[in-house]
This record gives structure tokens, sequence and C-alpha cells, in this order.
């Protein structure tokens, strides 16, 4: 790192959401300069950072112009101009995740040819031009369309479980792949820094909701076999070994009901499925990618105790300036822990916040997270 951590040396995040916001919070520990760019003049970044631009993250002349005076870039989220990434990497700015691996990322399509050449484990699949290609495809239904490019947060997928839903299948280039009869989802993050040191959080188990398809709840630590949780924590090893990557990774995976692993999705960021490391762990997932991208010694990543994240989404039938019920309740609760994201408008789904639960008692932990999950609501 050529620069000190003394006010002087200038980080600029692509996107100010609430994974830049939470970036942020830690990257005040280490009095670094921080620049954000976001198409959203109300973005929750907006009043952290030291400077706030308002732009389009996938034209090239802005993201250009963004970086070219920064000493190093990162993401909060892969839709980005990746030409303008590989410009500014010639010209000597530090760019992390590096360009190609946002590259790959941004293609399903490129991700699953990933896992095939590097023999990770993953369902079966093929790339789909359009969805007159789908009644021929060596993929039998039910199974699953993602489009290659732009989906996010359950956007983006449909599965296809009749010939009548053919009807309603993406039009644009897409993947489709085996529908898998999974027992949970599991995640690992797992963080590389510049040196080549790898280190992963321990496996946490997934809950999504069903109507959103978003992740709703997670447990940490998993309480699967020493086997399970070793194999899902080696594929994550290899899978930032191979890719070469500095920064965090987060490994989406399936464990089958054979007890099979095979990897979903990868993010080249800070991901939902870390969130609890903020309470949860010795280090947090947005401290070790800061320690990652600063070629730094990677933190301490066990877990503290049990923690359950809960996302807090927008209620279905509420759109408008938000307004949260149920914030004095839940903090009178033991171990509970309230992030609100700075979003002024709520609508279904969307992420307003998350809350951690901690406890010695894993039950109770659980127990909690339900409570908290049935009291506090976002309306408008």
């Amino acid at each position: 790192m050529a620069k000190d951590f003394y006010g002087d040396m200038k980080l600029g995040i692509l996107g100010g959401g609430q994974l830049g916001r939470m970036l942020i919070q830690e990257a005040i520990n280490y009095n670094v300069n921080i620049h954000i760019l976001d198409p959203d003049k109300n973005a929750p970044c907006r009043k952290l950072c030291n400077h706030f631009e308002c732009g389009s993250l996938g034209d090239f002349e802005t993201v250009y112009n963004f970086g070219k005076d920064l000493d190093m870039l990162t993401i909060e989220i892969e839709k980005v101009n990746v030409d303008a990434l590989e410009k500014l990497e010639e010209e000597g700015v530090l760019v992390y995740p590096q360009s190609r691996i946002i590259r790959l990322i941004q293609d399903k399509g490129l991700q699953k040819h990933f896992f095939k050449q590097n023999n990770i484990p993953t369902s079966a699949f093929q790339l789909i031009s359009s969805k007159e290609n789908m009644e021929n495809s060596t993929i039998k239904i039910p199974f699953i369309q993602k489009l290659r490019k732009d989906g996010y947060d359950g956007k983006g997928v449909k599965k296809i479980s009749s010939i009548a839903d053919l009807e309603t299948a993406f039009e644009e280039p897409s993947l489709i792949e085996e529908w898998v009869d999974f027992e949970k989802e599991i995640a690992v993050i797992v963080a590389r820094n510049d040196r080549g040191d790898i280190s992963t959080f321990p496996m946490v188990e997934m809950e999504f909701n069903p109507e959103a398809n978003l992740v709703e709840f997670l447990i940490a630590p998993s309480t699967y076999g020493f086997e399970i949780q070793q194999q899902a924590e080696e594929l994550a090893k290899k899978i930032a070994d191979d890719l070469q990557i500095v920064g965090i990774l987060a490994v989406e995976m399936f464990l089958t009901k054979e007890g099979e692993i095979l990897v979903n999705e990868l993010a080249p960021r800070p991901h939902n499925s870390g969130h609890q490391s903020i309470e949860g762990n010795y280090v947090s997932q947005f401290a070790q990618h800061l320690r990652a991208i600063f070629n730094l010694p990677l933190g301490d990543t066990r877990c503290r105790s049990n923690a359950v994240m809960i996302n807090l989404l927008g209620e279905v039938g509420y759109e408008g300036l938000a307004k949260y019920e149920g914030i004095e309740e839940i903090l009178g609760m033991e171990g509970v822990y309230l992030h609100l994201y700075g979003k002024k408008i709520t609508k279904p789904f969307r992420k307003m916040g998350h809350i951690c639960i901690i406890n010695d008692d894993r039950e109770l932990a659980i127990n909690n997270a339900r409570k908290v999950q049935e009291i506090l609501k976002v309306k408008a």
C-alpha cells in the first residue's frame, strides 16, 4: 500500500446503498477519504462520505472521470461499467475486486462456465439465446431460468414448472439450470488479499422469503457436521484462489438432500449473507474487505456467539415515506441490534435495514428473531 491511512488516501466506492454505508462505517476507523458514485441523489451514503457524486454507474465517462483521481476503487454492486474500470487499472488506479472478475460475475453464463472449467460442483446448465430455444433444451422441466445479466435480489429468476410457463419466460439471453431439490441454502464468505492470504467466515444457513426470493433469515454458525462445513469453506477458498480475487467474495451454495454441495452464485463484494458478522464475529465482513483490499493481515473470523440476521423488508401494501413500527419494543429485548439503511422511501420487499439477534443459546436467538419479525414493520 503506497499511501498511509491518514486522510490522504482516496477510496472510491461504486454504489451508495446500504453495503457502501456499512463499508464507510468501518472505513472511518482507518481515516480513509471516501468518495461515492451513485445514480440516486438520496442514496444512503450521501451524507456519510467525504465526496458524493450523483451519476450513472453504467456510463463509461462518468465512472472513468469519477475514478481517475482516486487511489483505489471498490464496488458495492456488480452492475458497473467494466470498460472504464479496465482503463483506470491501466492508468494505475487500484481496482478491487479486479475488473476482469467483475466482468465474469456480471454474466451468470460466464460464471457457470468458470465453475465447469475449474471443477467446481454446480447444477447442470445450458445457455439459451432466446426463449424459443427452451423447448429443445437438454435440461428438462422443471428448471430455473436466470437472465445472464442484470438480475439481483431475486429479480431475473423464474422457475419453469410446466410447458405453459414457457409463455412467460424471459426473452433475453439467459441460462437454464437443473432444478435442485435442496435441503438448505448455505453460504460462505471468503476474503483474499494481494499477498495471497485467504480466510473464510464460518458457513451460514439461510432461509428465503418465497414471495420475494430474498434472504429473510440467516443463522450463524451452522450446526451441520464438520465435514460439510469444511467442504463448503474449502470450496470457497478454491474459488477465491482460482479467481485470484482481491477483496471479499460471497459464495452461495445448495446443500442437497444427498449431502452434496453445489455452488449457486458468486458476489464479489460484501453480501447479505455476512451482515451478522458485524456483531456476531470478531471481524466483520466489511472490516475484512478493507483489510483485503488494503493488503493488510486478514482478521479473526471466528463467531463470538450465535447470531441470527433478519432482513427488514418493506411491508406489502405500503409505498411512500418509511414509517417504522415496533423499534422501541424490539430494542427492549436482550441482544437485539438494529441497522437502518437510511432509505427514505419504502415499497414492498425493499431492503430497509436488518436486525441481528445475538444469544449464547441458539434456540433462544432463533425464537427472539421470530418475535422481532412479528413486531418490527416498515410501513408508509
